[in-house]
């Protein structure tokens, strides 16, 4: 099982190569996979049948078992079983997308944009439907779940370029979501109260949960899932989305909505009623909601003039009808669903694939228009007509053997039910004449004609194209003459809901005929009633016509999305204000309103032993003051610099804070990152003006004051409270054995980042990539105007921009740089000479010479801090910040060109070195058979230097040193030098004053003097 999904995937993904090789034929090579994979599931049955005979609540046969471990941390693995009811599905997902694959290759033609994107997520979805029906833990069936939907939207937006294909696939997804969303957390709750994710063992337990101690919780899960089944399948109130994703190619129609991803919520409501029918809210829901479903499909059916659009109500209809058969919970119900799902599959497929050939060969699908369409084509009628009959349910097809089968189940259970259960049977037979009523209409509409309407011009059609649903139009004749093969199928998955004990015949069989019988009866009645809808269908229409527009649920659906939309417009005004003031408060207000609420309803005492200041550091009362100052002088600075300058002493109060307690190499790391910052800041703050104005006054000031200092007080209680209230070891105290015994270091800091917890690490860097690229695009990134008129400045051959942190330059930056290291005093190693383009008032020959001296030490200091850093105080992050200050000191010294001698490897390349780096140290351990991100101690001996003991998750430290310094480049880069030339650009000379080669002029005569 695992293979056939791999094999799809795989296909799915080379899918695009073989269109842009062999156009639409590639549909053929695409309908191989699943070809083959139904070949491969006809020689499983000896093997799922094995031993047929289970108790109720197990799975149907012991089957063939496939399970790979995943995330054992969370119970979750990748368990598929293939029983009896994952059989049969698979065999309609498998057959009828294999069918449907071979009709693309002449519906669609080689001029159809993206065919090799359709193709494949066609594919895609076959496999995602196989593992959705035969995946075996609970929350591995939500993630082809949720898939299906995803494919699903791409598959019905399929024409992005039409609104009304946009509309209907961003209404189908909404829609499934949300059920998806209720359905996962009811998977979450019945497999907590049932102790395992395993689908199987679950419906072995199912009997001690419905009737143990958590029956309340086991039946609110319960009714969750179906939420997500009945939103999947279309069931009133959600079945407005299913004909509006008729906006979809024909094919997507005859596959998702009638043979596949409608049918997963059928299949969810079968593969829990084994267990789950006798829970308190089963049977209202499967047959309250299925019963309105085939009756409201089956009204709205008649009202359609577009015959694709009579298909898909009819598929909403036989959707709830389904429902209805499959959740009953009887014997004789689940043989007759599963027959009925079969059937169903066979004939609305094939009637949606007649469908797209009149819409391809007509060019109108409306039956208005359409006449005579049985006189151009009779073998498309003639297929057309067995997959009509067989939903209408006329003998001796495929549809007619099921319905009676689900006649005879409902009138068992209408007879031992009571009022509510004749109330069931009529309704189902009401449905029923509906049916058969949409299904002559359907005939009628396509191919009769119509008195006052010319014949429809109508182009032959080739066998190839029409070969598909003859195929399934056979198959339903062959499955009504001989049903014995389809009830041997289903017969194990009908034998769960026999009670112990009981007689394994209960079931009954599916057969063609069985005799004279009140289900013969009502299929009588439904034949003499439809037919009256028929040839009644003015006056039904009339009657119709009474009936109010606003009964829609699609016009509701809109109307709940439009007043969704105005509240959030409404609230979106009154809380985007453009205010910093009015967010921070609103922020700030709820983060203490709600943990002090908390802490007043607990009413807990503060824990014992509480001091103000540790007395074994009162060191720490200096920290604390300097740290109050700070904050206050920040509040009250009236410049930028000196507000950001105060907030950084903060910063460096917490740094000695972690000092005093012991922590030095945290101490050392938020000492460099406050100094990073405080350089980022003041660079980035030139563009503003030096003074703060606007400040808020009067009772703004109280409220500010007030939400600051309750904010504050409460954070510290809430940081008392929650020391206090641990009631297990801390994880923390098994890191020092972790990090010396499993990452063979000393300091437990580093060891953690890159070893313990270095997925976080990663995750961690990933982001300081993405601040950057976003960082770089705040600053560099200009309008389209601009771009348009630097490029036409460069074709004219003036002076080009340089590339957003690259490390080249432009023509005239190259000789500003080359001019002043003609003028350097060494020649031969001429480094810190860009001083020589600042201006002099921003020169400083002292800084010069101290970042000459400093500069490589810094450098050296900071490779130390990374290697040293699994035993001692430092790491890759340290490392990678002390290389940023170094280069942050040079940029300092000698400006914009100098920050580009330093490095001449751009900052983007150095993020993406450290990242692959960093992968690359985790990926390379599971090639060799191990796990990711797991590290190895080599330990050899080297002369000179002696015994050496190397861990491997240096190198993931290696990644980490990179991105770090690649981020504190860009920050230069973007903040620094480019503001840099901004300025430049706002006060240069006009180009006339500049001398040949680009030099400005006054920056020549300074070289020269």
């Amino acid at each position: 099982m695992i293979t056939v999904l791999a094999v799809h995937f795989a296909v799915a993904a080379v899918a695009p190569i073989l269109f842009r090789t062999f156009g639409r034929n590639s549909f053929y090579a695409l309908a191989a996979v699943p070809t083959a994979s139904f070949v491969w599931l006809i020689l499983q049955h000896g093997a799922v049948y094995a031993d047929a005979g289970t108790p109720r609540g197990g799975a149907a046969g012991t089957g063939v078992a496939e399970v790979l471990p995943w995330i054992p941390e969370l119970k979750i693995e990748l368990a598929f079983r293939m029983d009896a009811l994952a059989w049969v599905m698979s065999l309609l997902v498998l057959g009828v997308g294999a069918l449907v694959l071979v009709y693309c290759a002449r519906y669609f033609k080689d001029k159809d944009e993206n065919l090799g994107g359709f193709g494949a997520q066609l594919l895609a979805f076959a496999g995602v439907m196989f593992g959705l029906v035969t995946a075996d833990d609970l929350l591995l069936m939500f993630i082809f779940w949720e898939l299906t939907t995803v494919l699903s939207y791409l598959l019905i937006g399929y024409a992005r370029t039409r609104l009304s294909a946009r509309r209907s696939a961003l209404q189908a997804l909404i829609v499934t979501t949300a059920g998806g969303l209720a359905m996962l957390v009811g998977l979450i709750i019945l497999g907590f109260s049932a102790g395992t994710y395993r689908i199987s063992a679950i419906l072995e337990l199912a009997p001690t949960l419905v009737a143990g101690p958590a029956a309340g919780a086991v039946a609110a899960a319960v009714v969750l899932i179906l939420i997500g089944a009945i939103t999947k399948s279309a069931l009133v109130p959600f079945h407005f989305w299913l004909p509006g994703a008729m906006a979809a190619p024909t094919p997507v129609s005859a596959y998702l909505h009638a043979a596949a991803m409608v049918k997963a919520g059928i299949y969810l409501v079968a593969r829990l009623a084994p267990g789950f029918a006798d829970t308190p809210y089963w049977l209202p829901v499967v047959l309250g909601l299925g019963l309105a479903t085939m009756l409201v499909g089956g009204y709205r059916a008649l009202r359609q003039t577009d015959i694709k659009l009579i298909l898909a109500y009819g598929t909403v209809s036989q959707l709830g009808f389904l429902t209805m058969v499959v959740g009953l919970g009887k014997p004789d119900a689940a043989l007759a669903g599963l027959g009925l799902l079969l059937a169903h599959g066979l004939f609305k497929a094939t009637l949606f694939l007649v469908v797209g050939i009149i819409d391809h060969q007509a060019g109108t699908r409306d039956i208005r228009k359409l006449s005579g369409v049985y006189r151009s084509s009779r073998a498309l009628a003639v297929v057309a007509a067995i997959g009509a009959a067989s939903m209408a349910g006329i003998p001796p097809l495929a549809g007619f053997v099921a319905k009676e089968s689900v006649f005879e189940a409902f009138v068992h259970y209408g007879t031992g039910a009571g009022p509510w259960g004749l109330l069931i049977l009529v309704g189902l037979v009401l449905g029923s004449i509906l049916t058969f009523a949409y299904s002559a209409r359907f005939m009628w509409g396509a191919f009769a004609v119509k008195p006052g309407v010319e014949t429809t011009p109508f182009k032959p059609i080739k066998p190839a194209f029409l070969a598909a649903p003859a195929i399934l139009s056979l198959l339903t004749i062959v499955y009504g003459l001989w049903p014995a093969p389809v009830d041997g199928w289903i017969q194990p998955y009908a034998a769960l809901f026999v009670p112990d004990g009981e007689d394994p015949a209960a079931a009954g069989h599916l057969a063609l005929w069985h005799g004279v019988t009140p289900a013969l009866g009502l299929t009588a009645i439904t034949f003499a009633l439809g037919l009256a809808m028929f040839y009644g269908r003015n006056a039904v229409s009339r009657i119709q016509g009474l009936v109010p527009a606003w009964i829609d649920g699609d016009r509701t659906y809109q109307l709940a999305i439009g007043a969704l939309d105005d509240a959030a417009v409404w609230i979106t005004g009154r809380t985007q204000r453009g205010s910093l003031y009015f967010y921070l408060s609103v922020i700030l207000t709820v983060a203490f309103v709600l943990p002090l609420t908390a802490l007043v309803l607990a009413n807990k005492p503060l824990p014992e032993n509480l001091y103000f200041i540790d007395p074994h550091s009162p060191l720490q009362i200096v920290a604390g003051a300097g740290i109050v100052i700070g904050a206050l002088a920040a509040v009250r600075a009236n410049k930028r610099f000196l507000a950001v300058l105060m907030v950084s002493v903060t910063g460096y109060g917490i740094a000695l804070m972690f000092s005093l307690q012991g922590a030095p190499d945290l101490a050392l790391t938020q000492m460099l990152v406050e100094t990073i910052i405080l350089v980022a800041f003041v660079l980035a703050m030139r563009s503003l003006p030096a003074e703060l104005r606007d400040r808020t006054g009067g009772k703004y000031r109280v409220v500010r004051v007030i939400i600051g200092a309750a904010f504050g007080i409460t954070m510290v209680f809430v940081a008392i409270y929650a020391l206090g209230a641990r009631v297990a070891a801390p994880v923390s105290l098994e890191f020092p054995k972790l990090a010396y015994e499993g990452g063979g270091g000393l300091n437990i800091v580093n060891v953690t980042l890159v070893d313990i917890r270095a997925w976080d690490t990663f995750g961690e860097i990933s982001v300081l990539a993405l601040a950057a690229t976003g960082v770089a695009s705040l600053i560099f990134v200009r309008s389209r105007g601009e771009g348009m008129r630097a490029s036409a400045t460069v074709a004219e051959g003036s002076v080009g921009r340089r590339s957003p942190g690259g490390g080249r330059g432009n023509t005239r930056d190259d000789a500003t740089l080359a001019m002043s290291r003609r003028f350097a005093a060494s020649s031969r190693d001429a480094w810190i000479v860009a001083g020589r383009t600042l201006a002099p008032e921003r020169r400083s020959i002292i800084f010069e010479v101290v970042t000459r001296l400093i500069f490589h030490s810094i450098i050296v200091f900071s490779i130390y801090l990374l290697l040293a850093g699994h035993n001692f105080p430092g790491g890759g992050f340290a490392g990678g910040l002390t290389a940023g200050l170094a280069l942050t000191v040079r940029y300092l010294a000698g400006g914009r060109f100098e920050l580009r001698e330093a490095s001449p490897v751009s900052a983007g390349t150095l993020l993406g070195i450290g990242l692959a780096t960093a992968a690359a140290s985790g990926l390379v351990p599971l090639l060799l058979g191990g796990q990711v991100f797991q590290s190895a101690i080599i330990e050899f001996w080297l002369p000179v230097f002696g015994d050496i003991k190397f861990v491997t998750s240096t190198i993931f430290d290696i990644g980490v040193y990179t991105v770090v310094v690649g981020l504190a480049l860009d920050v230069l880069r973007s903040l620094g030098a480019e503001i840099d030339e901004h300025f430049e650009e706002q006060s240069e000379e006009p180009a006339g004053d500049q001398e040949p080669g680009g030099v400005p002029a006054e920056t020549t005569a300074k070289g020269k003097a």
